[in-house]
């Protein structure tokens, strides 16, 4: 058996780095069993998530996960064991607060439900959205969100507000007792040492690439 899951990896002891990419390797094994593998090498592995094989050999063995040499990694299995140490064995809901068009968005993206969330909670201040209804799902005001927050247990939220909104909805979260947020508001939350913040600023992700493009041109290689 290429993999050992009778004690099961220790989340504290595996480098932020490797947490990053194992979701790119969760997806790629899902996607090769769909296509019927039952096995994978590391660099059949590697190649799909987008990685060096080295890189990710290196990764999975922080999973105590070696694979079998000429036979690989085991999918079903590996994929059971990067679930596990994601914690993904269960399902987790989400509150969303703030459904502006990106709220919106977010909320109607199936891409979470496939991967273990479900968008429990929607919640706004805006009088023309408090009280309709998105994909089934009321939309709360605020001030409700404590209460909703308990009835739940959600201990996972999606800030998708105005910045200047953001600090006040995630004390509102922290104080509801969540204790992991993904903000999508571009601004730095002041949050207590026990909560775990997400910043995903899509306008930094273009200045990235834009660097990306002024050095190709520079280098002479722009198309390339």
């Amino acid at each position: 058996m290429p993999i050992d899951t009778s004690a099961g990896a220790d989340p504290r002891e595996i480098p932020d780095a490797t947490v990053s990419r194992l979701p790119e390797y969760l997806h790629a094994l899902h996607t090769l069993a769909e296509a019927g593998q039952t096995t994978v090498s590391s660099e059949g592995l590697a190649v799909a998530a987008g990685v060096n094989s080295a890189k990710l050999r290196k990764d999975l063995s922080h999973l105590g996960s070696y694979g079998v040499r000429g036979v690989g990694y085991d999918i079903a299995v590996l994929t059971t064991q990067i679930s596990e140490v994601l914690g993904l064995r269960q399902h987790r809901a989400v509150a969303l607060v703030g459904v502006g068009h990106l709220g919106q968005a977010l909320a109607g993206y199936g891409g979470f439900a496939n991967r273990g969330f479900g968008i429990a909670a929607l919640f706004d201040i805006a009088e023309d959205r408090v009280g309709t209804e998105l994909d089934g799902l009321p939309i709360r005001h605020l001030d409700e969100l404590p209460e909703v927050i308990a009835s739940e247990r959600i201990s996972i939220a999606v800030i998708a507000t105005p910045p200047l909104a953001a600090q006040r909805v995630a004390d509102s979260l922290v104080n509801a007792g969540v204790t992991s947020i993904l903000n999508f508001a571009p601004c730095v939350l002041d949050v207590p040492g026990n909560v775990d913040v997400r910043k995903v600023d899509l306008a930094v992700e273009l200045q990235i690439l834009s660097f990306h493009e002024h050095r190709k041109s520079r280098n002479g290689k722009v198309g390339t």
